[in-house]
């Protein structure tokens, strides 16, 4: 029996019997009607038949029995929302409902099956909805548990739920005088009981519980007009509606936390509540309000705090003047996973754009935050005695304290305690700009799949002059043209004339125009130097820029014409991968052995959103039976299609830009690179497993152009090292000779093969193994572990670890 149901007072004998009278008979009346059409098929619904219609015509009594005898069924069912619809049937006309009849449903709830509780519930629902405060006064404790354990539920069956949460929170009102509806900010998450806490006098202001009311009916992202003129009169009624309005939206940004499918509904209607304010607090805080709402758990990047909320305020902030609202879509654009609230970020956007005389592109570049910060990514504050800066060093920003011209190690104890409120201000700062950096990275390496230039004087305002862009900028390679046609590159230098920028024989090279240097446009001769240069000069660019793969068309490419088979039939552990996916942009469903999920579609925008490439990927059934778990997914075609309005036309191969192509299989490599199983040499020892042809096919297979990069900045990198004496590159593997034996470490895979029999040898390096080296990019970590894995064997006879000294063995 449920917790709640042992509070339910004794039904006494009597009104046991005068309830349970007629029931039996009521039963055997109707299920032969149940039968005939065929209730039980949950596409069905027997009140819309022929046969159901003679229950009209029944008795008030008998009809009342009827829904007794039905609510029982419904206890008992596995399907129980299948018969919702004859339970409100029967009960729908005048019953002289009793607390007995109450009192009886409840006992039956409590001593049936305990899941999916809201439907079970549609006639105890229906009966409290007509009792009078008298009736419902003894069953009020009981009534308050049973509205807490529905209320916490969130199942699928969304719409019965709502229903007798509402009609059950109304009698639990009834009962308890209370002015704010129990079913609003309920106890099924924190946000709920919090604000209740926190503005209780404010809930219960004149006219706010009936604004409230209104807000949560809104049941749609888009207001309708009749629904407006509504929330409009219950401003103008409510004894400081607005104030309410403002300060349930105030608790809401600063909760940071996901809320329950009612807060959502709730929170929707204010927000419309709130774009009826034109001032710019009220802009301020739907940007905030639309910020907290799209924001999402780090574990479940797919699920935002209050998803209707954000797809209602979207739209909402986009109409609002000023700068903040297209900085804050501008952040959501490229942060937010969830495919719903993204596309509506990109179609406000859109439409921003339009109306400013922007592409998306530039709207997102107009939009990033400075965060107050000068130009070198710097902003000081006095806090009590002492300098507080916020400063970004590389690609974080930090917090730090002084005083006088004495620095801190940390924050000072006595300011923990006196300045409280602005500590906790500069630390959101510091996540804020964290937050923007991140952003930033992903945009502007975005821009390496666009033919974006820039007029010179934007190009420095926006990419070296901006505080959190510039720190990605300035270690960036650029090329400038006077005419458009005729492109040199270079690297960006502060001059005392200003910022131009240097080609590789040191001397500034003049244009009108910038654009971002690509090595798919560039000569062989060229990228080369350029990386021979980047690493000279010890620069560490955010991404792969000098030592960028290239992919070019290929002739099976050329021959299959509407796809790419480039990287099919490979095996990749397939929750690496879709993490993979989406850390890189792409929108992918997820696998599962279920009708639709044993194929996958992964896409991505290239070329500024004119461009979408797809990746698709099928599901591998595991050895395992009783496992439904998708350990792996088998990779199949890439193929490519072209904005046309709202639809997609597919695209040939072949008249796929080069930058946008490029761009999209690189990604592509990066996931067979990274996922394959041929990555884990563990597999050598898995017997009879089915995939160990492939794994020994792959692991000493030709490179990709990602292992080939890797290779050219190992034959760059190990000059400079103590062990180049001890090692030698080859096409495809860097042999390394130890004091015990010598050794190859596959470039692709990273797998190592012992000299010499070619037996593999299991190493997990550790962190950090390549010392101070400088790496010229930090987005390959396959590079760092060949290159650690390099340092320990070369000094193999120092290798004190059981399980790797155990492998030695001949």
């Amino acid at each position: 029996m449920a917790d709640w149901a042992r509070l339910l007072p004794p039904l006494s004998a009597a009104d046991r019997q005068r309830v349970e009278t007629g029931v039996a008979e009521a039963d055997a009346q109707v299920r032969p009607l149940l039968r005939r059409a065929s209730t039980y098929h949950w596409t069905s619904s027997v009140t819309h038949t022929p046969e159901w219609a003679v229950t009209g015509s029944w008795p008030t009594e008998l009809r009342r029995c009827a829904a007794l005898a039905m609510h029982l069924e419904v206890v008992a069912s596995s399907m129980p929302s299948a018969l919702n619809d004859v339970v409100r049937s029967l009960a729908d006309g005048e019953h002289d409902w009793t607390r007995a009849d109450l009192l009886w449903c409840l006992e039956a709830v409590g001593q049936g099956l305990d899941y999916d509780l809201g439907v079970r519930l549609e006639l105890p629902a229906t009966i409290a909805a007509h009792l009078a405060p008298a009736d419902l006064a003894d069953l009020a404790p009981a009534i308050s548990g049973l509205f807490d354990e529905l209320a916490a539920s969130n199942v699928p069956t969304a719409g019965p739920r709502r229903r007798v949460v509402t009609l059950i929170g109304e009698a639990l009102d009834r009962a308890t005088g209370r002015r704010v509806p129990s079913w609003l900010l309920h106890h099924g998450d924190e946000f709920g009981p919090l604000v209740r806490a926190d503005l209780g006098d404010v809930l219960a202001a004149p006219g706010v519980p009936e604004l409230l009311v209104h807000c949560a009916s809104l049941d749609r992202p888009a207001a309708s007009a009749t629904w407006l003129r509504g929330l409009d009169q219950q401003l103008t009624t409510a004894t400081d509606g607005r104030k309410a309005v403002r300060t349930i939206l105030e608790a809401f940004a600063a909760h940071r936390h996901p809320v329950h499918d009612d807060s959502d509904r709730l929170l929707r209607g204010l927000v419309w509540a709130l774009s009826r304010e034109s001032d710019e607090a009220a802009t301020d805080l739907l940007t905030r309000v639309t910020a907290a709402a799209s924001a999402a758990p780090r574990q479940a990047a797919g699920f935002p705090h209050a998803q209707r909320t954000a797809i209602a305020a979207v739209p909402l902030l986009a109409g609002r003047d000023g700068e903040a609202p297209v900085r804050t879509l501008a952040r959501l654009a490229v942060t937010v996973k969830n495919k719903a609230v993204r596309s509506r970020v990109h179609t406000a956007l859109t439409r921003l754009g339009a109306l400013r005389g922007w592409s998306l592109s530039e709207v997102l570049e107009l939009a990033v935050d400075d965060h107050g910060l000068d130009p070198a990514g710097t902003r000081r504050t006095p806090v009590g005695p002492y300098e507080a800066t916020v400063r970004v060093e590389g690609e974080k920003a930090r917090l730090t304290f002084a005083r006088g011209d004495v620095g801190l190690k940390g924050v000072p104890a006595a300011l923990k305690e006196t300045h409280a409120g602005e500590l906790k201000q500069l630390r959101d700062s510091v996540k804020a700009i964290n937050a923007t950096l991140t952003a930033e990275r992903q945009r502007v390496e975005a821009l390496l799949s666009e033919e974006r230039t820039w007029a010179y004087p934007d190009w420095v305002s926006r990419f070296l002059d901006h505080p959190v862009t510039g720190t990605y900028g300035r270690r960036l390679l650029w090329e400038t043209s006077a005419d458009g046609c005729d492109w040199s590159a270079g690297l960006p230098r502060d001059d005392a004339d200003g910022w131009v920028i240097v080609g590789l024989d040191g001397r500034p090279v003049r244009g009108g125009r910038v654009r971002l240097w690509h090595p798919v446009r560039a000569g062989m001769d060229e990228a080369l130097a350029w990386r021979d240069r980047v690493l000279g000069t010890g620069l560490t660019q955010p991404f792969k820029q000098a030592f960028r793969e290239v992919y070019l068309l290929t002739p099976a490419e050329e021959r299959t014409g509407s796809y790419s088979n480039r990287f099919a039939a490979h095996i990749l552990r397939y929750r690496q991968a879709n993490a993979l996916m989406r850390a890189r942009g792409w929108q992918a469903g997820y696998l599962g052995t279920w009708d639709g999920g044993y194929d996958s579609e992964a896409t991505k925008l290239f070329g500024g959103g004119a461009w979408r490439a797809s990746f698709h990927h099928q599901l591998v059934g595991t050895d395992d039976p009783p496992n439904y778990d998708v350990d792996h997914c088998a990779t199949d075609q890439v193929r490519f299609a072209r904005s046309d309005g709202a639809t997609w036309q597919p695209v040939p191969v072949a008249d796929v830009p080069p930058l946008v192509f490029t761009e999209a299989m690189r990604d592509v490599d990066l996931f067979v690179g990274v996922t394959s199983i041929a990555t884990d040499p563990q597999w050598a020892d898995r017997g009879e497993d089915r995939f160990r042809d492939y794994w020994h096919r792959t692991v000493v297979g030709a490179l990709t152009p990602s292992a080939e990069i890797r290779r050219d900045a190992l034959a760059r990198l190990l000059p400079r090292m103590a062990i180049a004496g001890r090692v030698t590159l080859t096409d495809r593997y860097l042999h390394v000779r130890g004091n015990l034996r010598g050794y190859r470490i596959h470039l692709g895979s990273g797998n190592i093969l012992m000299e010499p029999h070619d037996a593999y040898l299991c190493i997990v390096p550790a962190r950090g193994g390549t010392g101070r080296l400088h790496l010229p990019f930090e987005d390959d970590p396959m590079l760092s572990m060949i290159l650690s894995k390099a340092i320990m064997l070369a000094a193999d006879d120092t290798i004190t670890d059981p399980t790797v000294v155990a492998q030695f063995a001949p």
